[in-house]
């Protein structure tokens, strides 16, 4: 892979990495951000949308063609780089910075899912079975919790991954 198809990857994960932490740093002054679907799912998307746009931007950087593993590549460094940044980041506030907020938070999440699961008409057994279950774990923003989610995001990243450069793929007739 051309050196610039790399540094174009780079710099899209530097401005994924960038937009989460603002989005983490808005959470973390309104934890009740954190609790609301539509928060995690505009990361979810906004996340995508970069990586799709780093696999297009390296295509149009070949002159409209790239292969499939180009194309992952782009989109992985951009995702695996933007995650990585903002993961450092929710290290720092929720471990250094103010632990007292994963706590508070936690307390959030709870309520929030008792909510939800009320609201979707859950038996009262499976409430109280989830409350103890969330209750019996330690710091869900612990060191070693904050790093397994992010390899499980980025697991569930590169299957999307996959997909996008299947998508994006465009061999070039000339070299067949």
């Amino acid at each position: 892979m051309e050196k610039s198809i790399k540094s174009l990857a780079v710099n899209w994960g530097l401005y994924l990495g960038i937009t989460l932490v603002v989005f983490t740093i808005l959470g973390y002054v309104n934890l009740d951000l954190f609790t609301k679907w539509w928060f995690g799912i505009s990361m979810l998307i906004l996340i995508i949308v970069f990586g799709i746009i780093s696999a297009m931007k390296s295509k149009g950087l070949l002159g409209g063609f790239i292969s499939f593993k180009n194309a992952f590549t782009s989109y992985f460094i951009t995702i695996a780089l933007g995650l990585a940044i903002s993961t450092v980041v929710s290290i720092i506030i929720f471990n250094f910075i103010d632990p007292e907020a994963a706590i508070t938070l936690k307390e959030k999440i709870l309520d929030s899912t008792v909510e939800m699961m009320k609201g979707f008409g859950a038996p009262e057994e499976a409430i109280a079975e989830a409350v103890e279950k969330m209750e019996a774990e330690d710091n869900m923003f612990s060191i070693g919790k904050t790093l397994q989610n992010f390899i499980f995001q980025l697991i569930g990243y590169i299957i999307v991954g996959l997909i996008v450069a299947l998508v994006v793929k465009k061999n070039n007739p000339d070299e067949a």
